[in-house]
């Protein structure tokens, strides 16, 4: 039998023995399998970029559509997304093919989010009303099909190691991947722009997405096909008698998992507000055209700082390691708040600065998760990775959400006008937006990771533990 999933409530069930391969573990992780698992994270990032960043501004200021009602397609989708997040991280969990849990979802889900992805990219020449159903629907069937990859790719990591450090190294080595492809889709409008000297008119804008959309869509098939050639799922499912509400519930009693998800979704909606806001600030705060230059700057300084990271995780802690890079990243950027028309040069300086915390924000609540997840093994004698890291994708898309959604939203109210020198009441608005919340939010998140427990030796006796069960 090629595919089942395992939802009876007897774990002998004779499907799911006949069904699911097992494998040992390995504890070290062979180069060409770090970097096909990587490999997705890059071009997965191709596409995140232009959704949080670029996408918004192209449909308000080029197709026309309201910035208010983008704000609430955006916010909408969101909600939505709390119920495909962690339903295909449920299914996940319990899907058994000869090819893994995981993979067959890797395998489908990428060719229909590319598909997805052209078409919103490349809106057709229609009315304001037409465009905006447009919008709402391919971003929809993008972030549906983004859930049904990323949710299985993302369960993929805890799988495939379980020592304290070494899970470190694979997620700063997954997420500088992801963290490069982000400086290249943040340089590729740039770049693009120059190579095929396009012009900087709504048709130009046109040109641009649809040359960027051809180059994506071979380069995240590629490397998804590469991850599901090279990587063989090791780890069995043990599925638990229980529904979707159930599995979400007993997620939630999971009292570590609980501290993480809190200090990093509040954390995350603080560092997404500037990444929807940073093309608005730009022009109408400091009166520049050089976004790309400051993404690039603060991009490449967290990837350069990340073996940093590794190492001050390896020595301190990742708590630690943790705690100190939202310091660092909330503490240079809260500055930024006092800058204006001009103060180009100090605002580098404050992005290179900021930018030191920003890769290990991304990489060390990654391993810290997979701790998490042991912690569960422990108390309920399965893996559940598709679980929490469905739950854990919600929390993402959420707070992104809230950087798009009321961002722009509240810029909307305010007053802002598409190509405008707008007024004061906006400016201000966007410094706030853009500088203070942001941080009031980090700060805030800081408290709540305080109180993670796991350290090294805990995970020690957490892991050698579960080996006594077995």
């Amino acid at each position: 039998m090629l595919f089942s999933i395992w939802i009876g409530k007897n774990p002998a069930d004779k499907a799911f023995k006949i069904n699911y391969w097992i494998y040992n573990m390995d504890e070290n992780l062979s180069i060409k399998k770090t970097v096909a698992y990587s490999l997705p994270a890059f071009s997965l990032a191709l596409v995140g970029i232009p959704l949080y960043v670029y996408i918004p501004k192209f449909y308000t200021d080029v197709i026309g559509i309201n910035i208010t009602a983008m704000g609430v397609i955006l916010l909408l989708i969101r909600i939505f997304d709390a119920v495909t997040d962690p339903l295909i991280g449920f299914l996940s969990d319990r899907t058994v093919t000869m090819y893994g849990r995981r993979r067959p979802f890797l395998a489908i889900g990428s060719i229909l989010m590319v598909v997805s992805v052209y078409l919103l990219f490349n809106p057709f020449d229609l009315s304001v009303m037409a465009n905006t159903i447009w919008f709402g629907i391919w971003i929809f069937m993008v972030f549906l099909f983004w859930t049904f990859v990323v949710v299985p790719y993302e369960s993929l990591g805890p799988e495939l190691i379980y020592d304290y450090n070494k899970r470190t190294t694979l997620f700063a080595v997954r997420d500088g991947a992801l963290i490069a492809g982000t400086l290249s889709a943040a340089s590729a409008p740039l770049l693009i722009t120059r190579l095929f000297k396009i012009p900087a008119t709504d048709s130009g804008e046109k040109l641009k997405f649809f040359i960027i959309s051809i180059i994506y869509i071979p380069v995240i098939l590629s490397t998804i096909w590469f991850c599901i050639a090279a990587i063989k799922e090791k780890v069995p499912a043990k599925p638990v008698a229980r529904n979707l509400n159930q599995e979400n519930i007993s997620v939630f009693k999971n009292r570590p998992f609980v501290i993480l998800l809190l200090a990093y979704t509040i954390s995350a909606i603080g560092n997404n507000l500037p990444a929807t806001l940073i093309l608005y600030y730009v022009q109408y705060v400091l009166k520049s055209n050089s976004a790309d230059i400051f993404l690039f700057l603060y991009f490449i300084t967290g990837i350069l700082f990340l073996p940093f990271w590794i190492k001050i995780s390896g020595k301190f802690g990742k708590k630690e390691a943790w705690l100190a890079s939202i310091t660092i990243n909330t503490g240079a950027f809260l500055g930024v708040f006092f800058l204006g028309a001009g103060d180009t040069t100090l605002y580098s300086i404050l992005i290179i600065i900021s930018g030191i915390g920003f890769g290990a924000t991304l990489a060390i609540p990654s391993s810290i998760q997979a701790d998490v997840i042991d912690y569960d093994e422990l108390k309920t004698a399965s893996r559940r990775e598709g679980q929490y890291i469905g739950i854990w994708s919600v929390s993402k898309k959420l707070a992104a959400a809230v950087g798009i959604g009321a961002g722009l939203a509240i810029l909307g109210m305010v007053g802002y006008k598409p190509n405008e020198a707008q007024n004061p009441q906006v400016v201000f608005t966007l410094r706030v937006l853009y500088a203070l919340v942001p941080c009031l939010f980090n700060l805030i998140a800081l408290i709540i990771a305080s109180y993670y427990p796991i350290d090294a030796k805990t995970h020690k006796k957490i892991r050698e533990d579960i080996k006594k069960t077995k």
